[in-house]
């Protein structure tokens, strides 16, 4: 899976959009916003990026902080919030949240979800398939690819219900509580609107 990270404008369609909101998610979790993607939250419209305002508020938000912070600033944030050698501040893998360890049971069971999807992990990547990143790009992937015995909405729902709803609003909040948080406490508030908006939608289709 590949990611081509983009904003969302109001002209694309709903599907569309949700898609390049996990991709916009994928790239700001995985690392700190590359300088052209930081320059795009800088001048983007202060709408809500898909339909619905719930996620207006959140999105301004986000851009205000784009608009407010130097990229520089912002890296030196992401790596004082997830990197760094030893324990981080905020753990972005949800077996931490899911189990209280890293590599537990819970990874195990998305790697299995994961083969049966046809998805193997990119060996580029560093990161176990619990990264929140990476959970963002398989769901991009699911409402995005091609074929559709696997890029449908009970996929899609099915992956969201067993591996993301479950911990991402406990990494919104510890990212927000976090008091060395900024640009990423806008980040979360984003993530956590919208994972509530997208919890709806699938509640609708029970």
């Amino acid at each position: 899976m590949t990611l081509q990270a983009s904003l969302v404008s109001s002209d694309l369609d709903e599907e569309t959009a949700r898609a390049e909101i996990y991709g916009l998610l994928f790239a700001l979790y995985y690392a700190p916003p590359s300088a052209e993607l930081f320059e795009k939250l800088k001048v983007a419209v202060t709408q809500a990026p898909a339909a619905g305002a719930l996620l207006e508020a959140s999105w301004g938000e986000l851009v205000g902080a784009a608009r407010r912070l130097s990229q520089e600033a912002v890296a030196r944030e992401y790596d004082a919030l997830f990197g760094g050698v030893g324990r981080p501040e905020v753990y972005l893998f949800g077996s931490h949240y899911l189990s209280g360890f890293l590599n537990e049971k819970p990874l195990a069971a998305l790697r299995t979800d994961l083969e049966s999807l046809g998805l193997t992990r990119d060996e580029t990547m560093a990161e176990t398939e619990d990264h929140i990143a990476y959970l963002c790009e398989v769901m991009r992937y699911l409402i995005a690819g091609d074929d559709v015995e696997v890029a449908n909405l009970t996929r899609q729902s099915e992956f969201f219900a067993h591996h993301l709803q479950p911990w991402a609003g406990a990494l919104c909040d510890a990212i927000a509580a976090c008091p060395k948080a900024d640009f990423y406490r806008s980040v979360a508030g984003f993530t956590q609107a919208f994972i509530h908006v997208e919890a709806q939608g699938f509640d609708m289709l029970a």
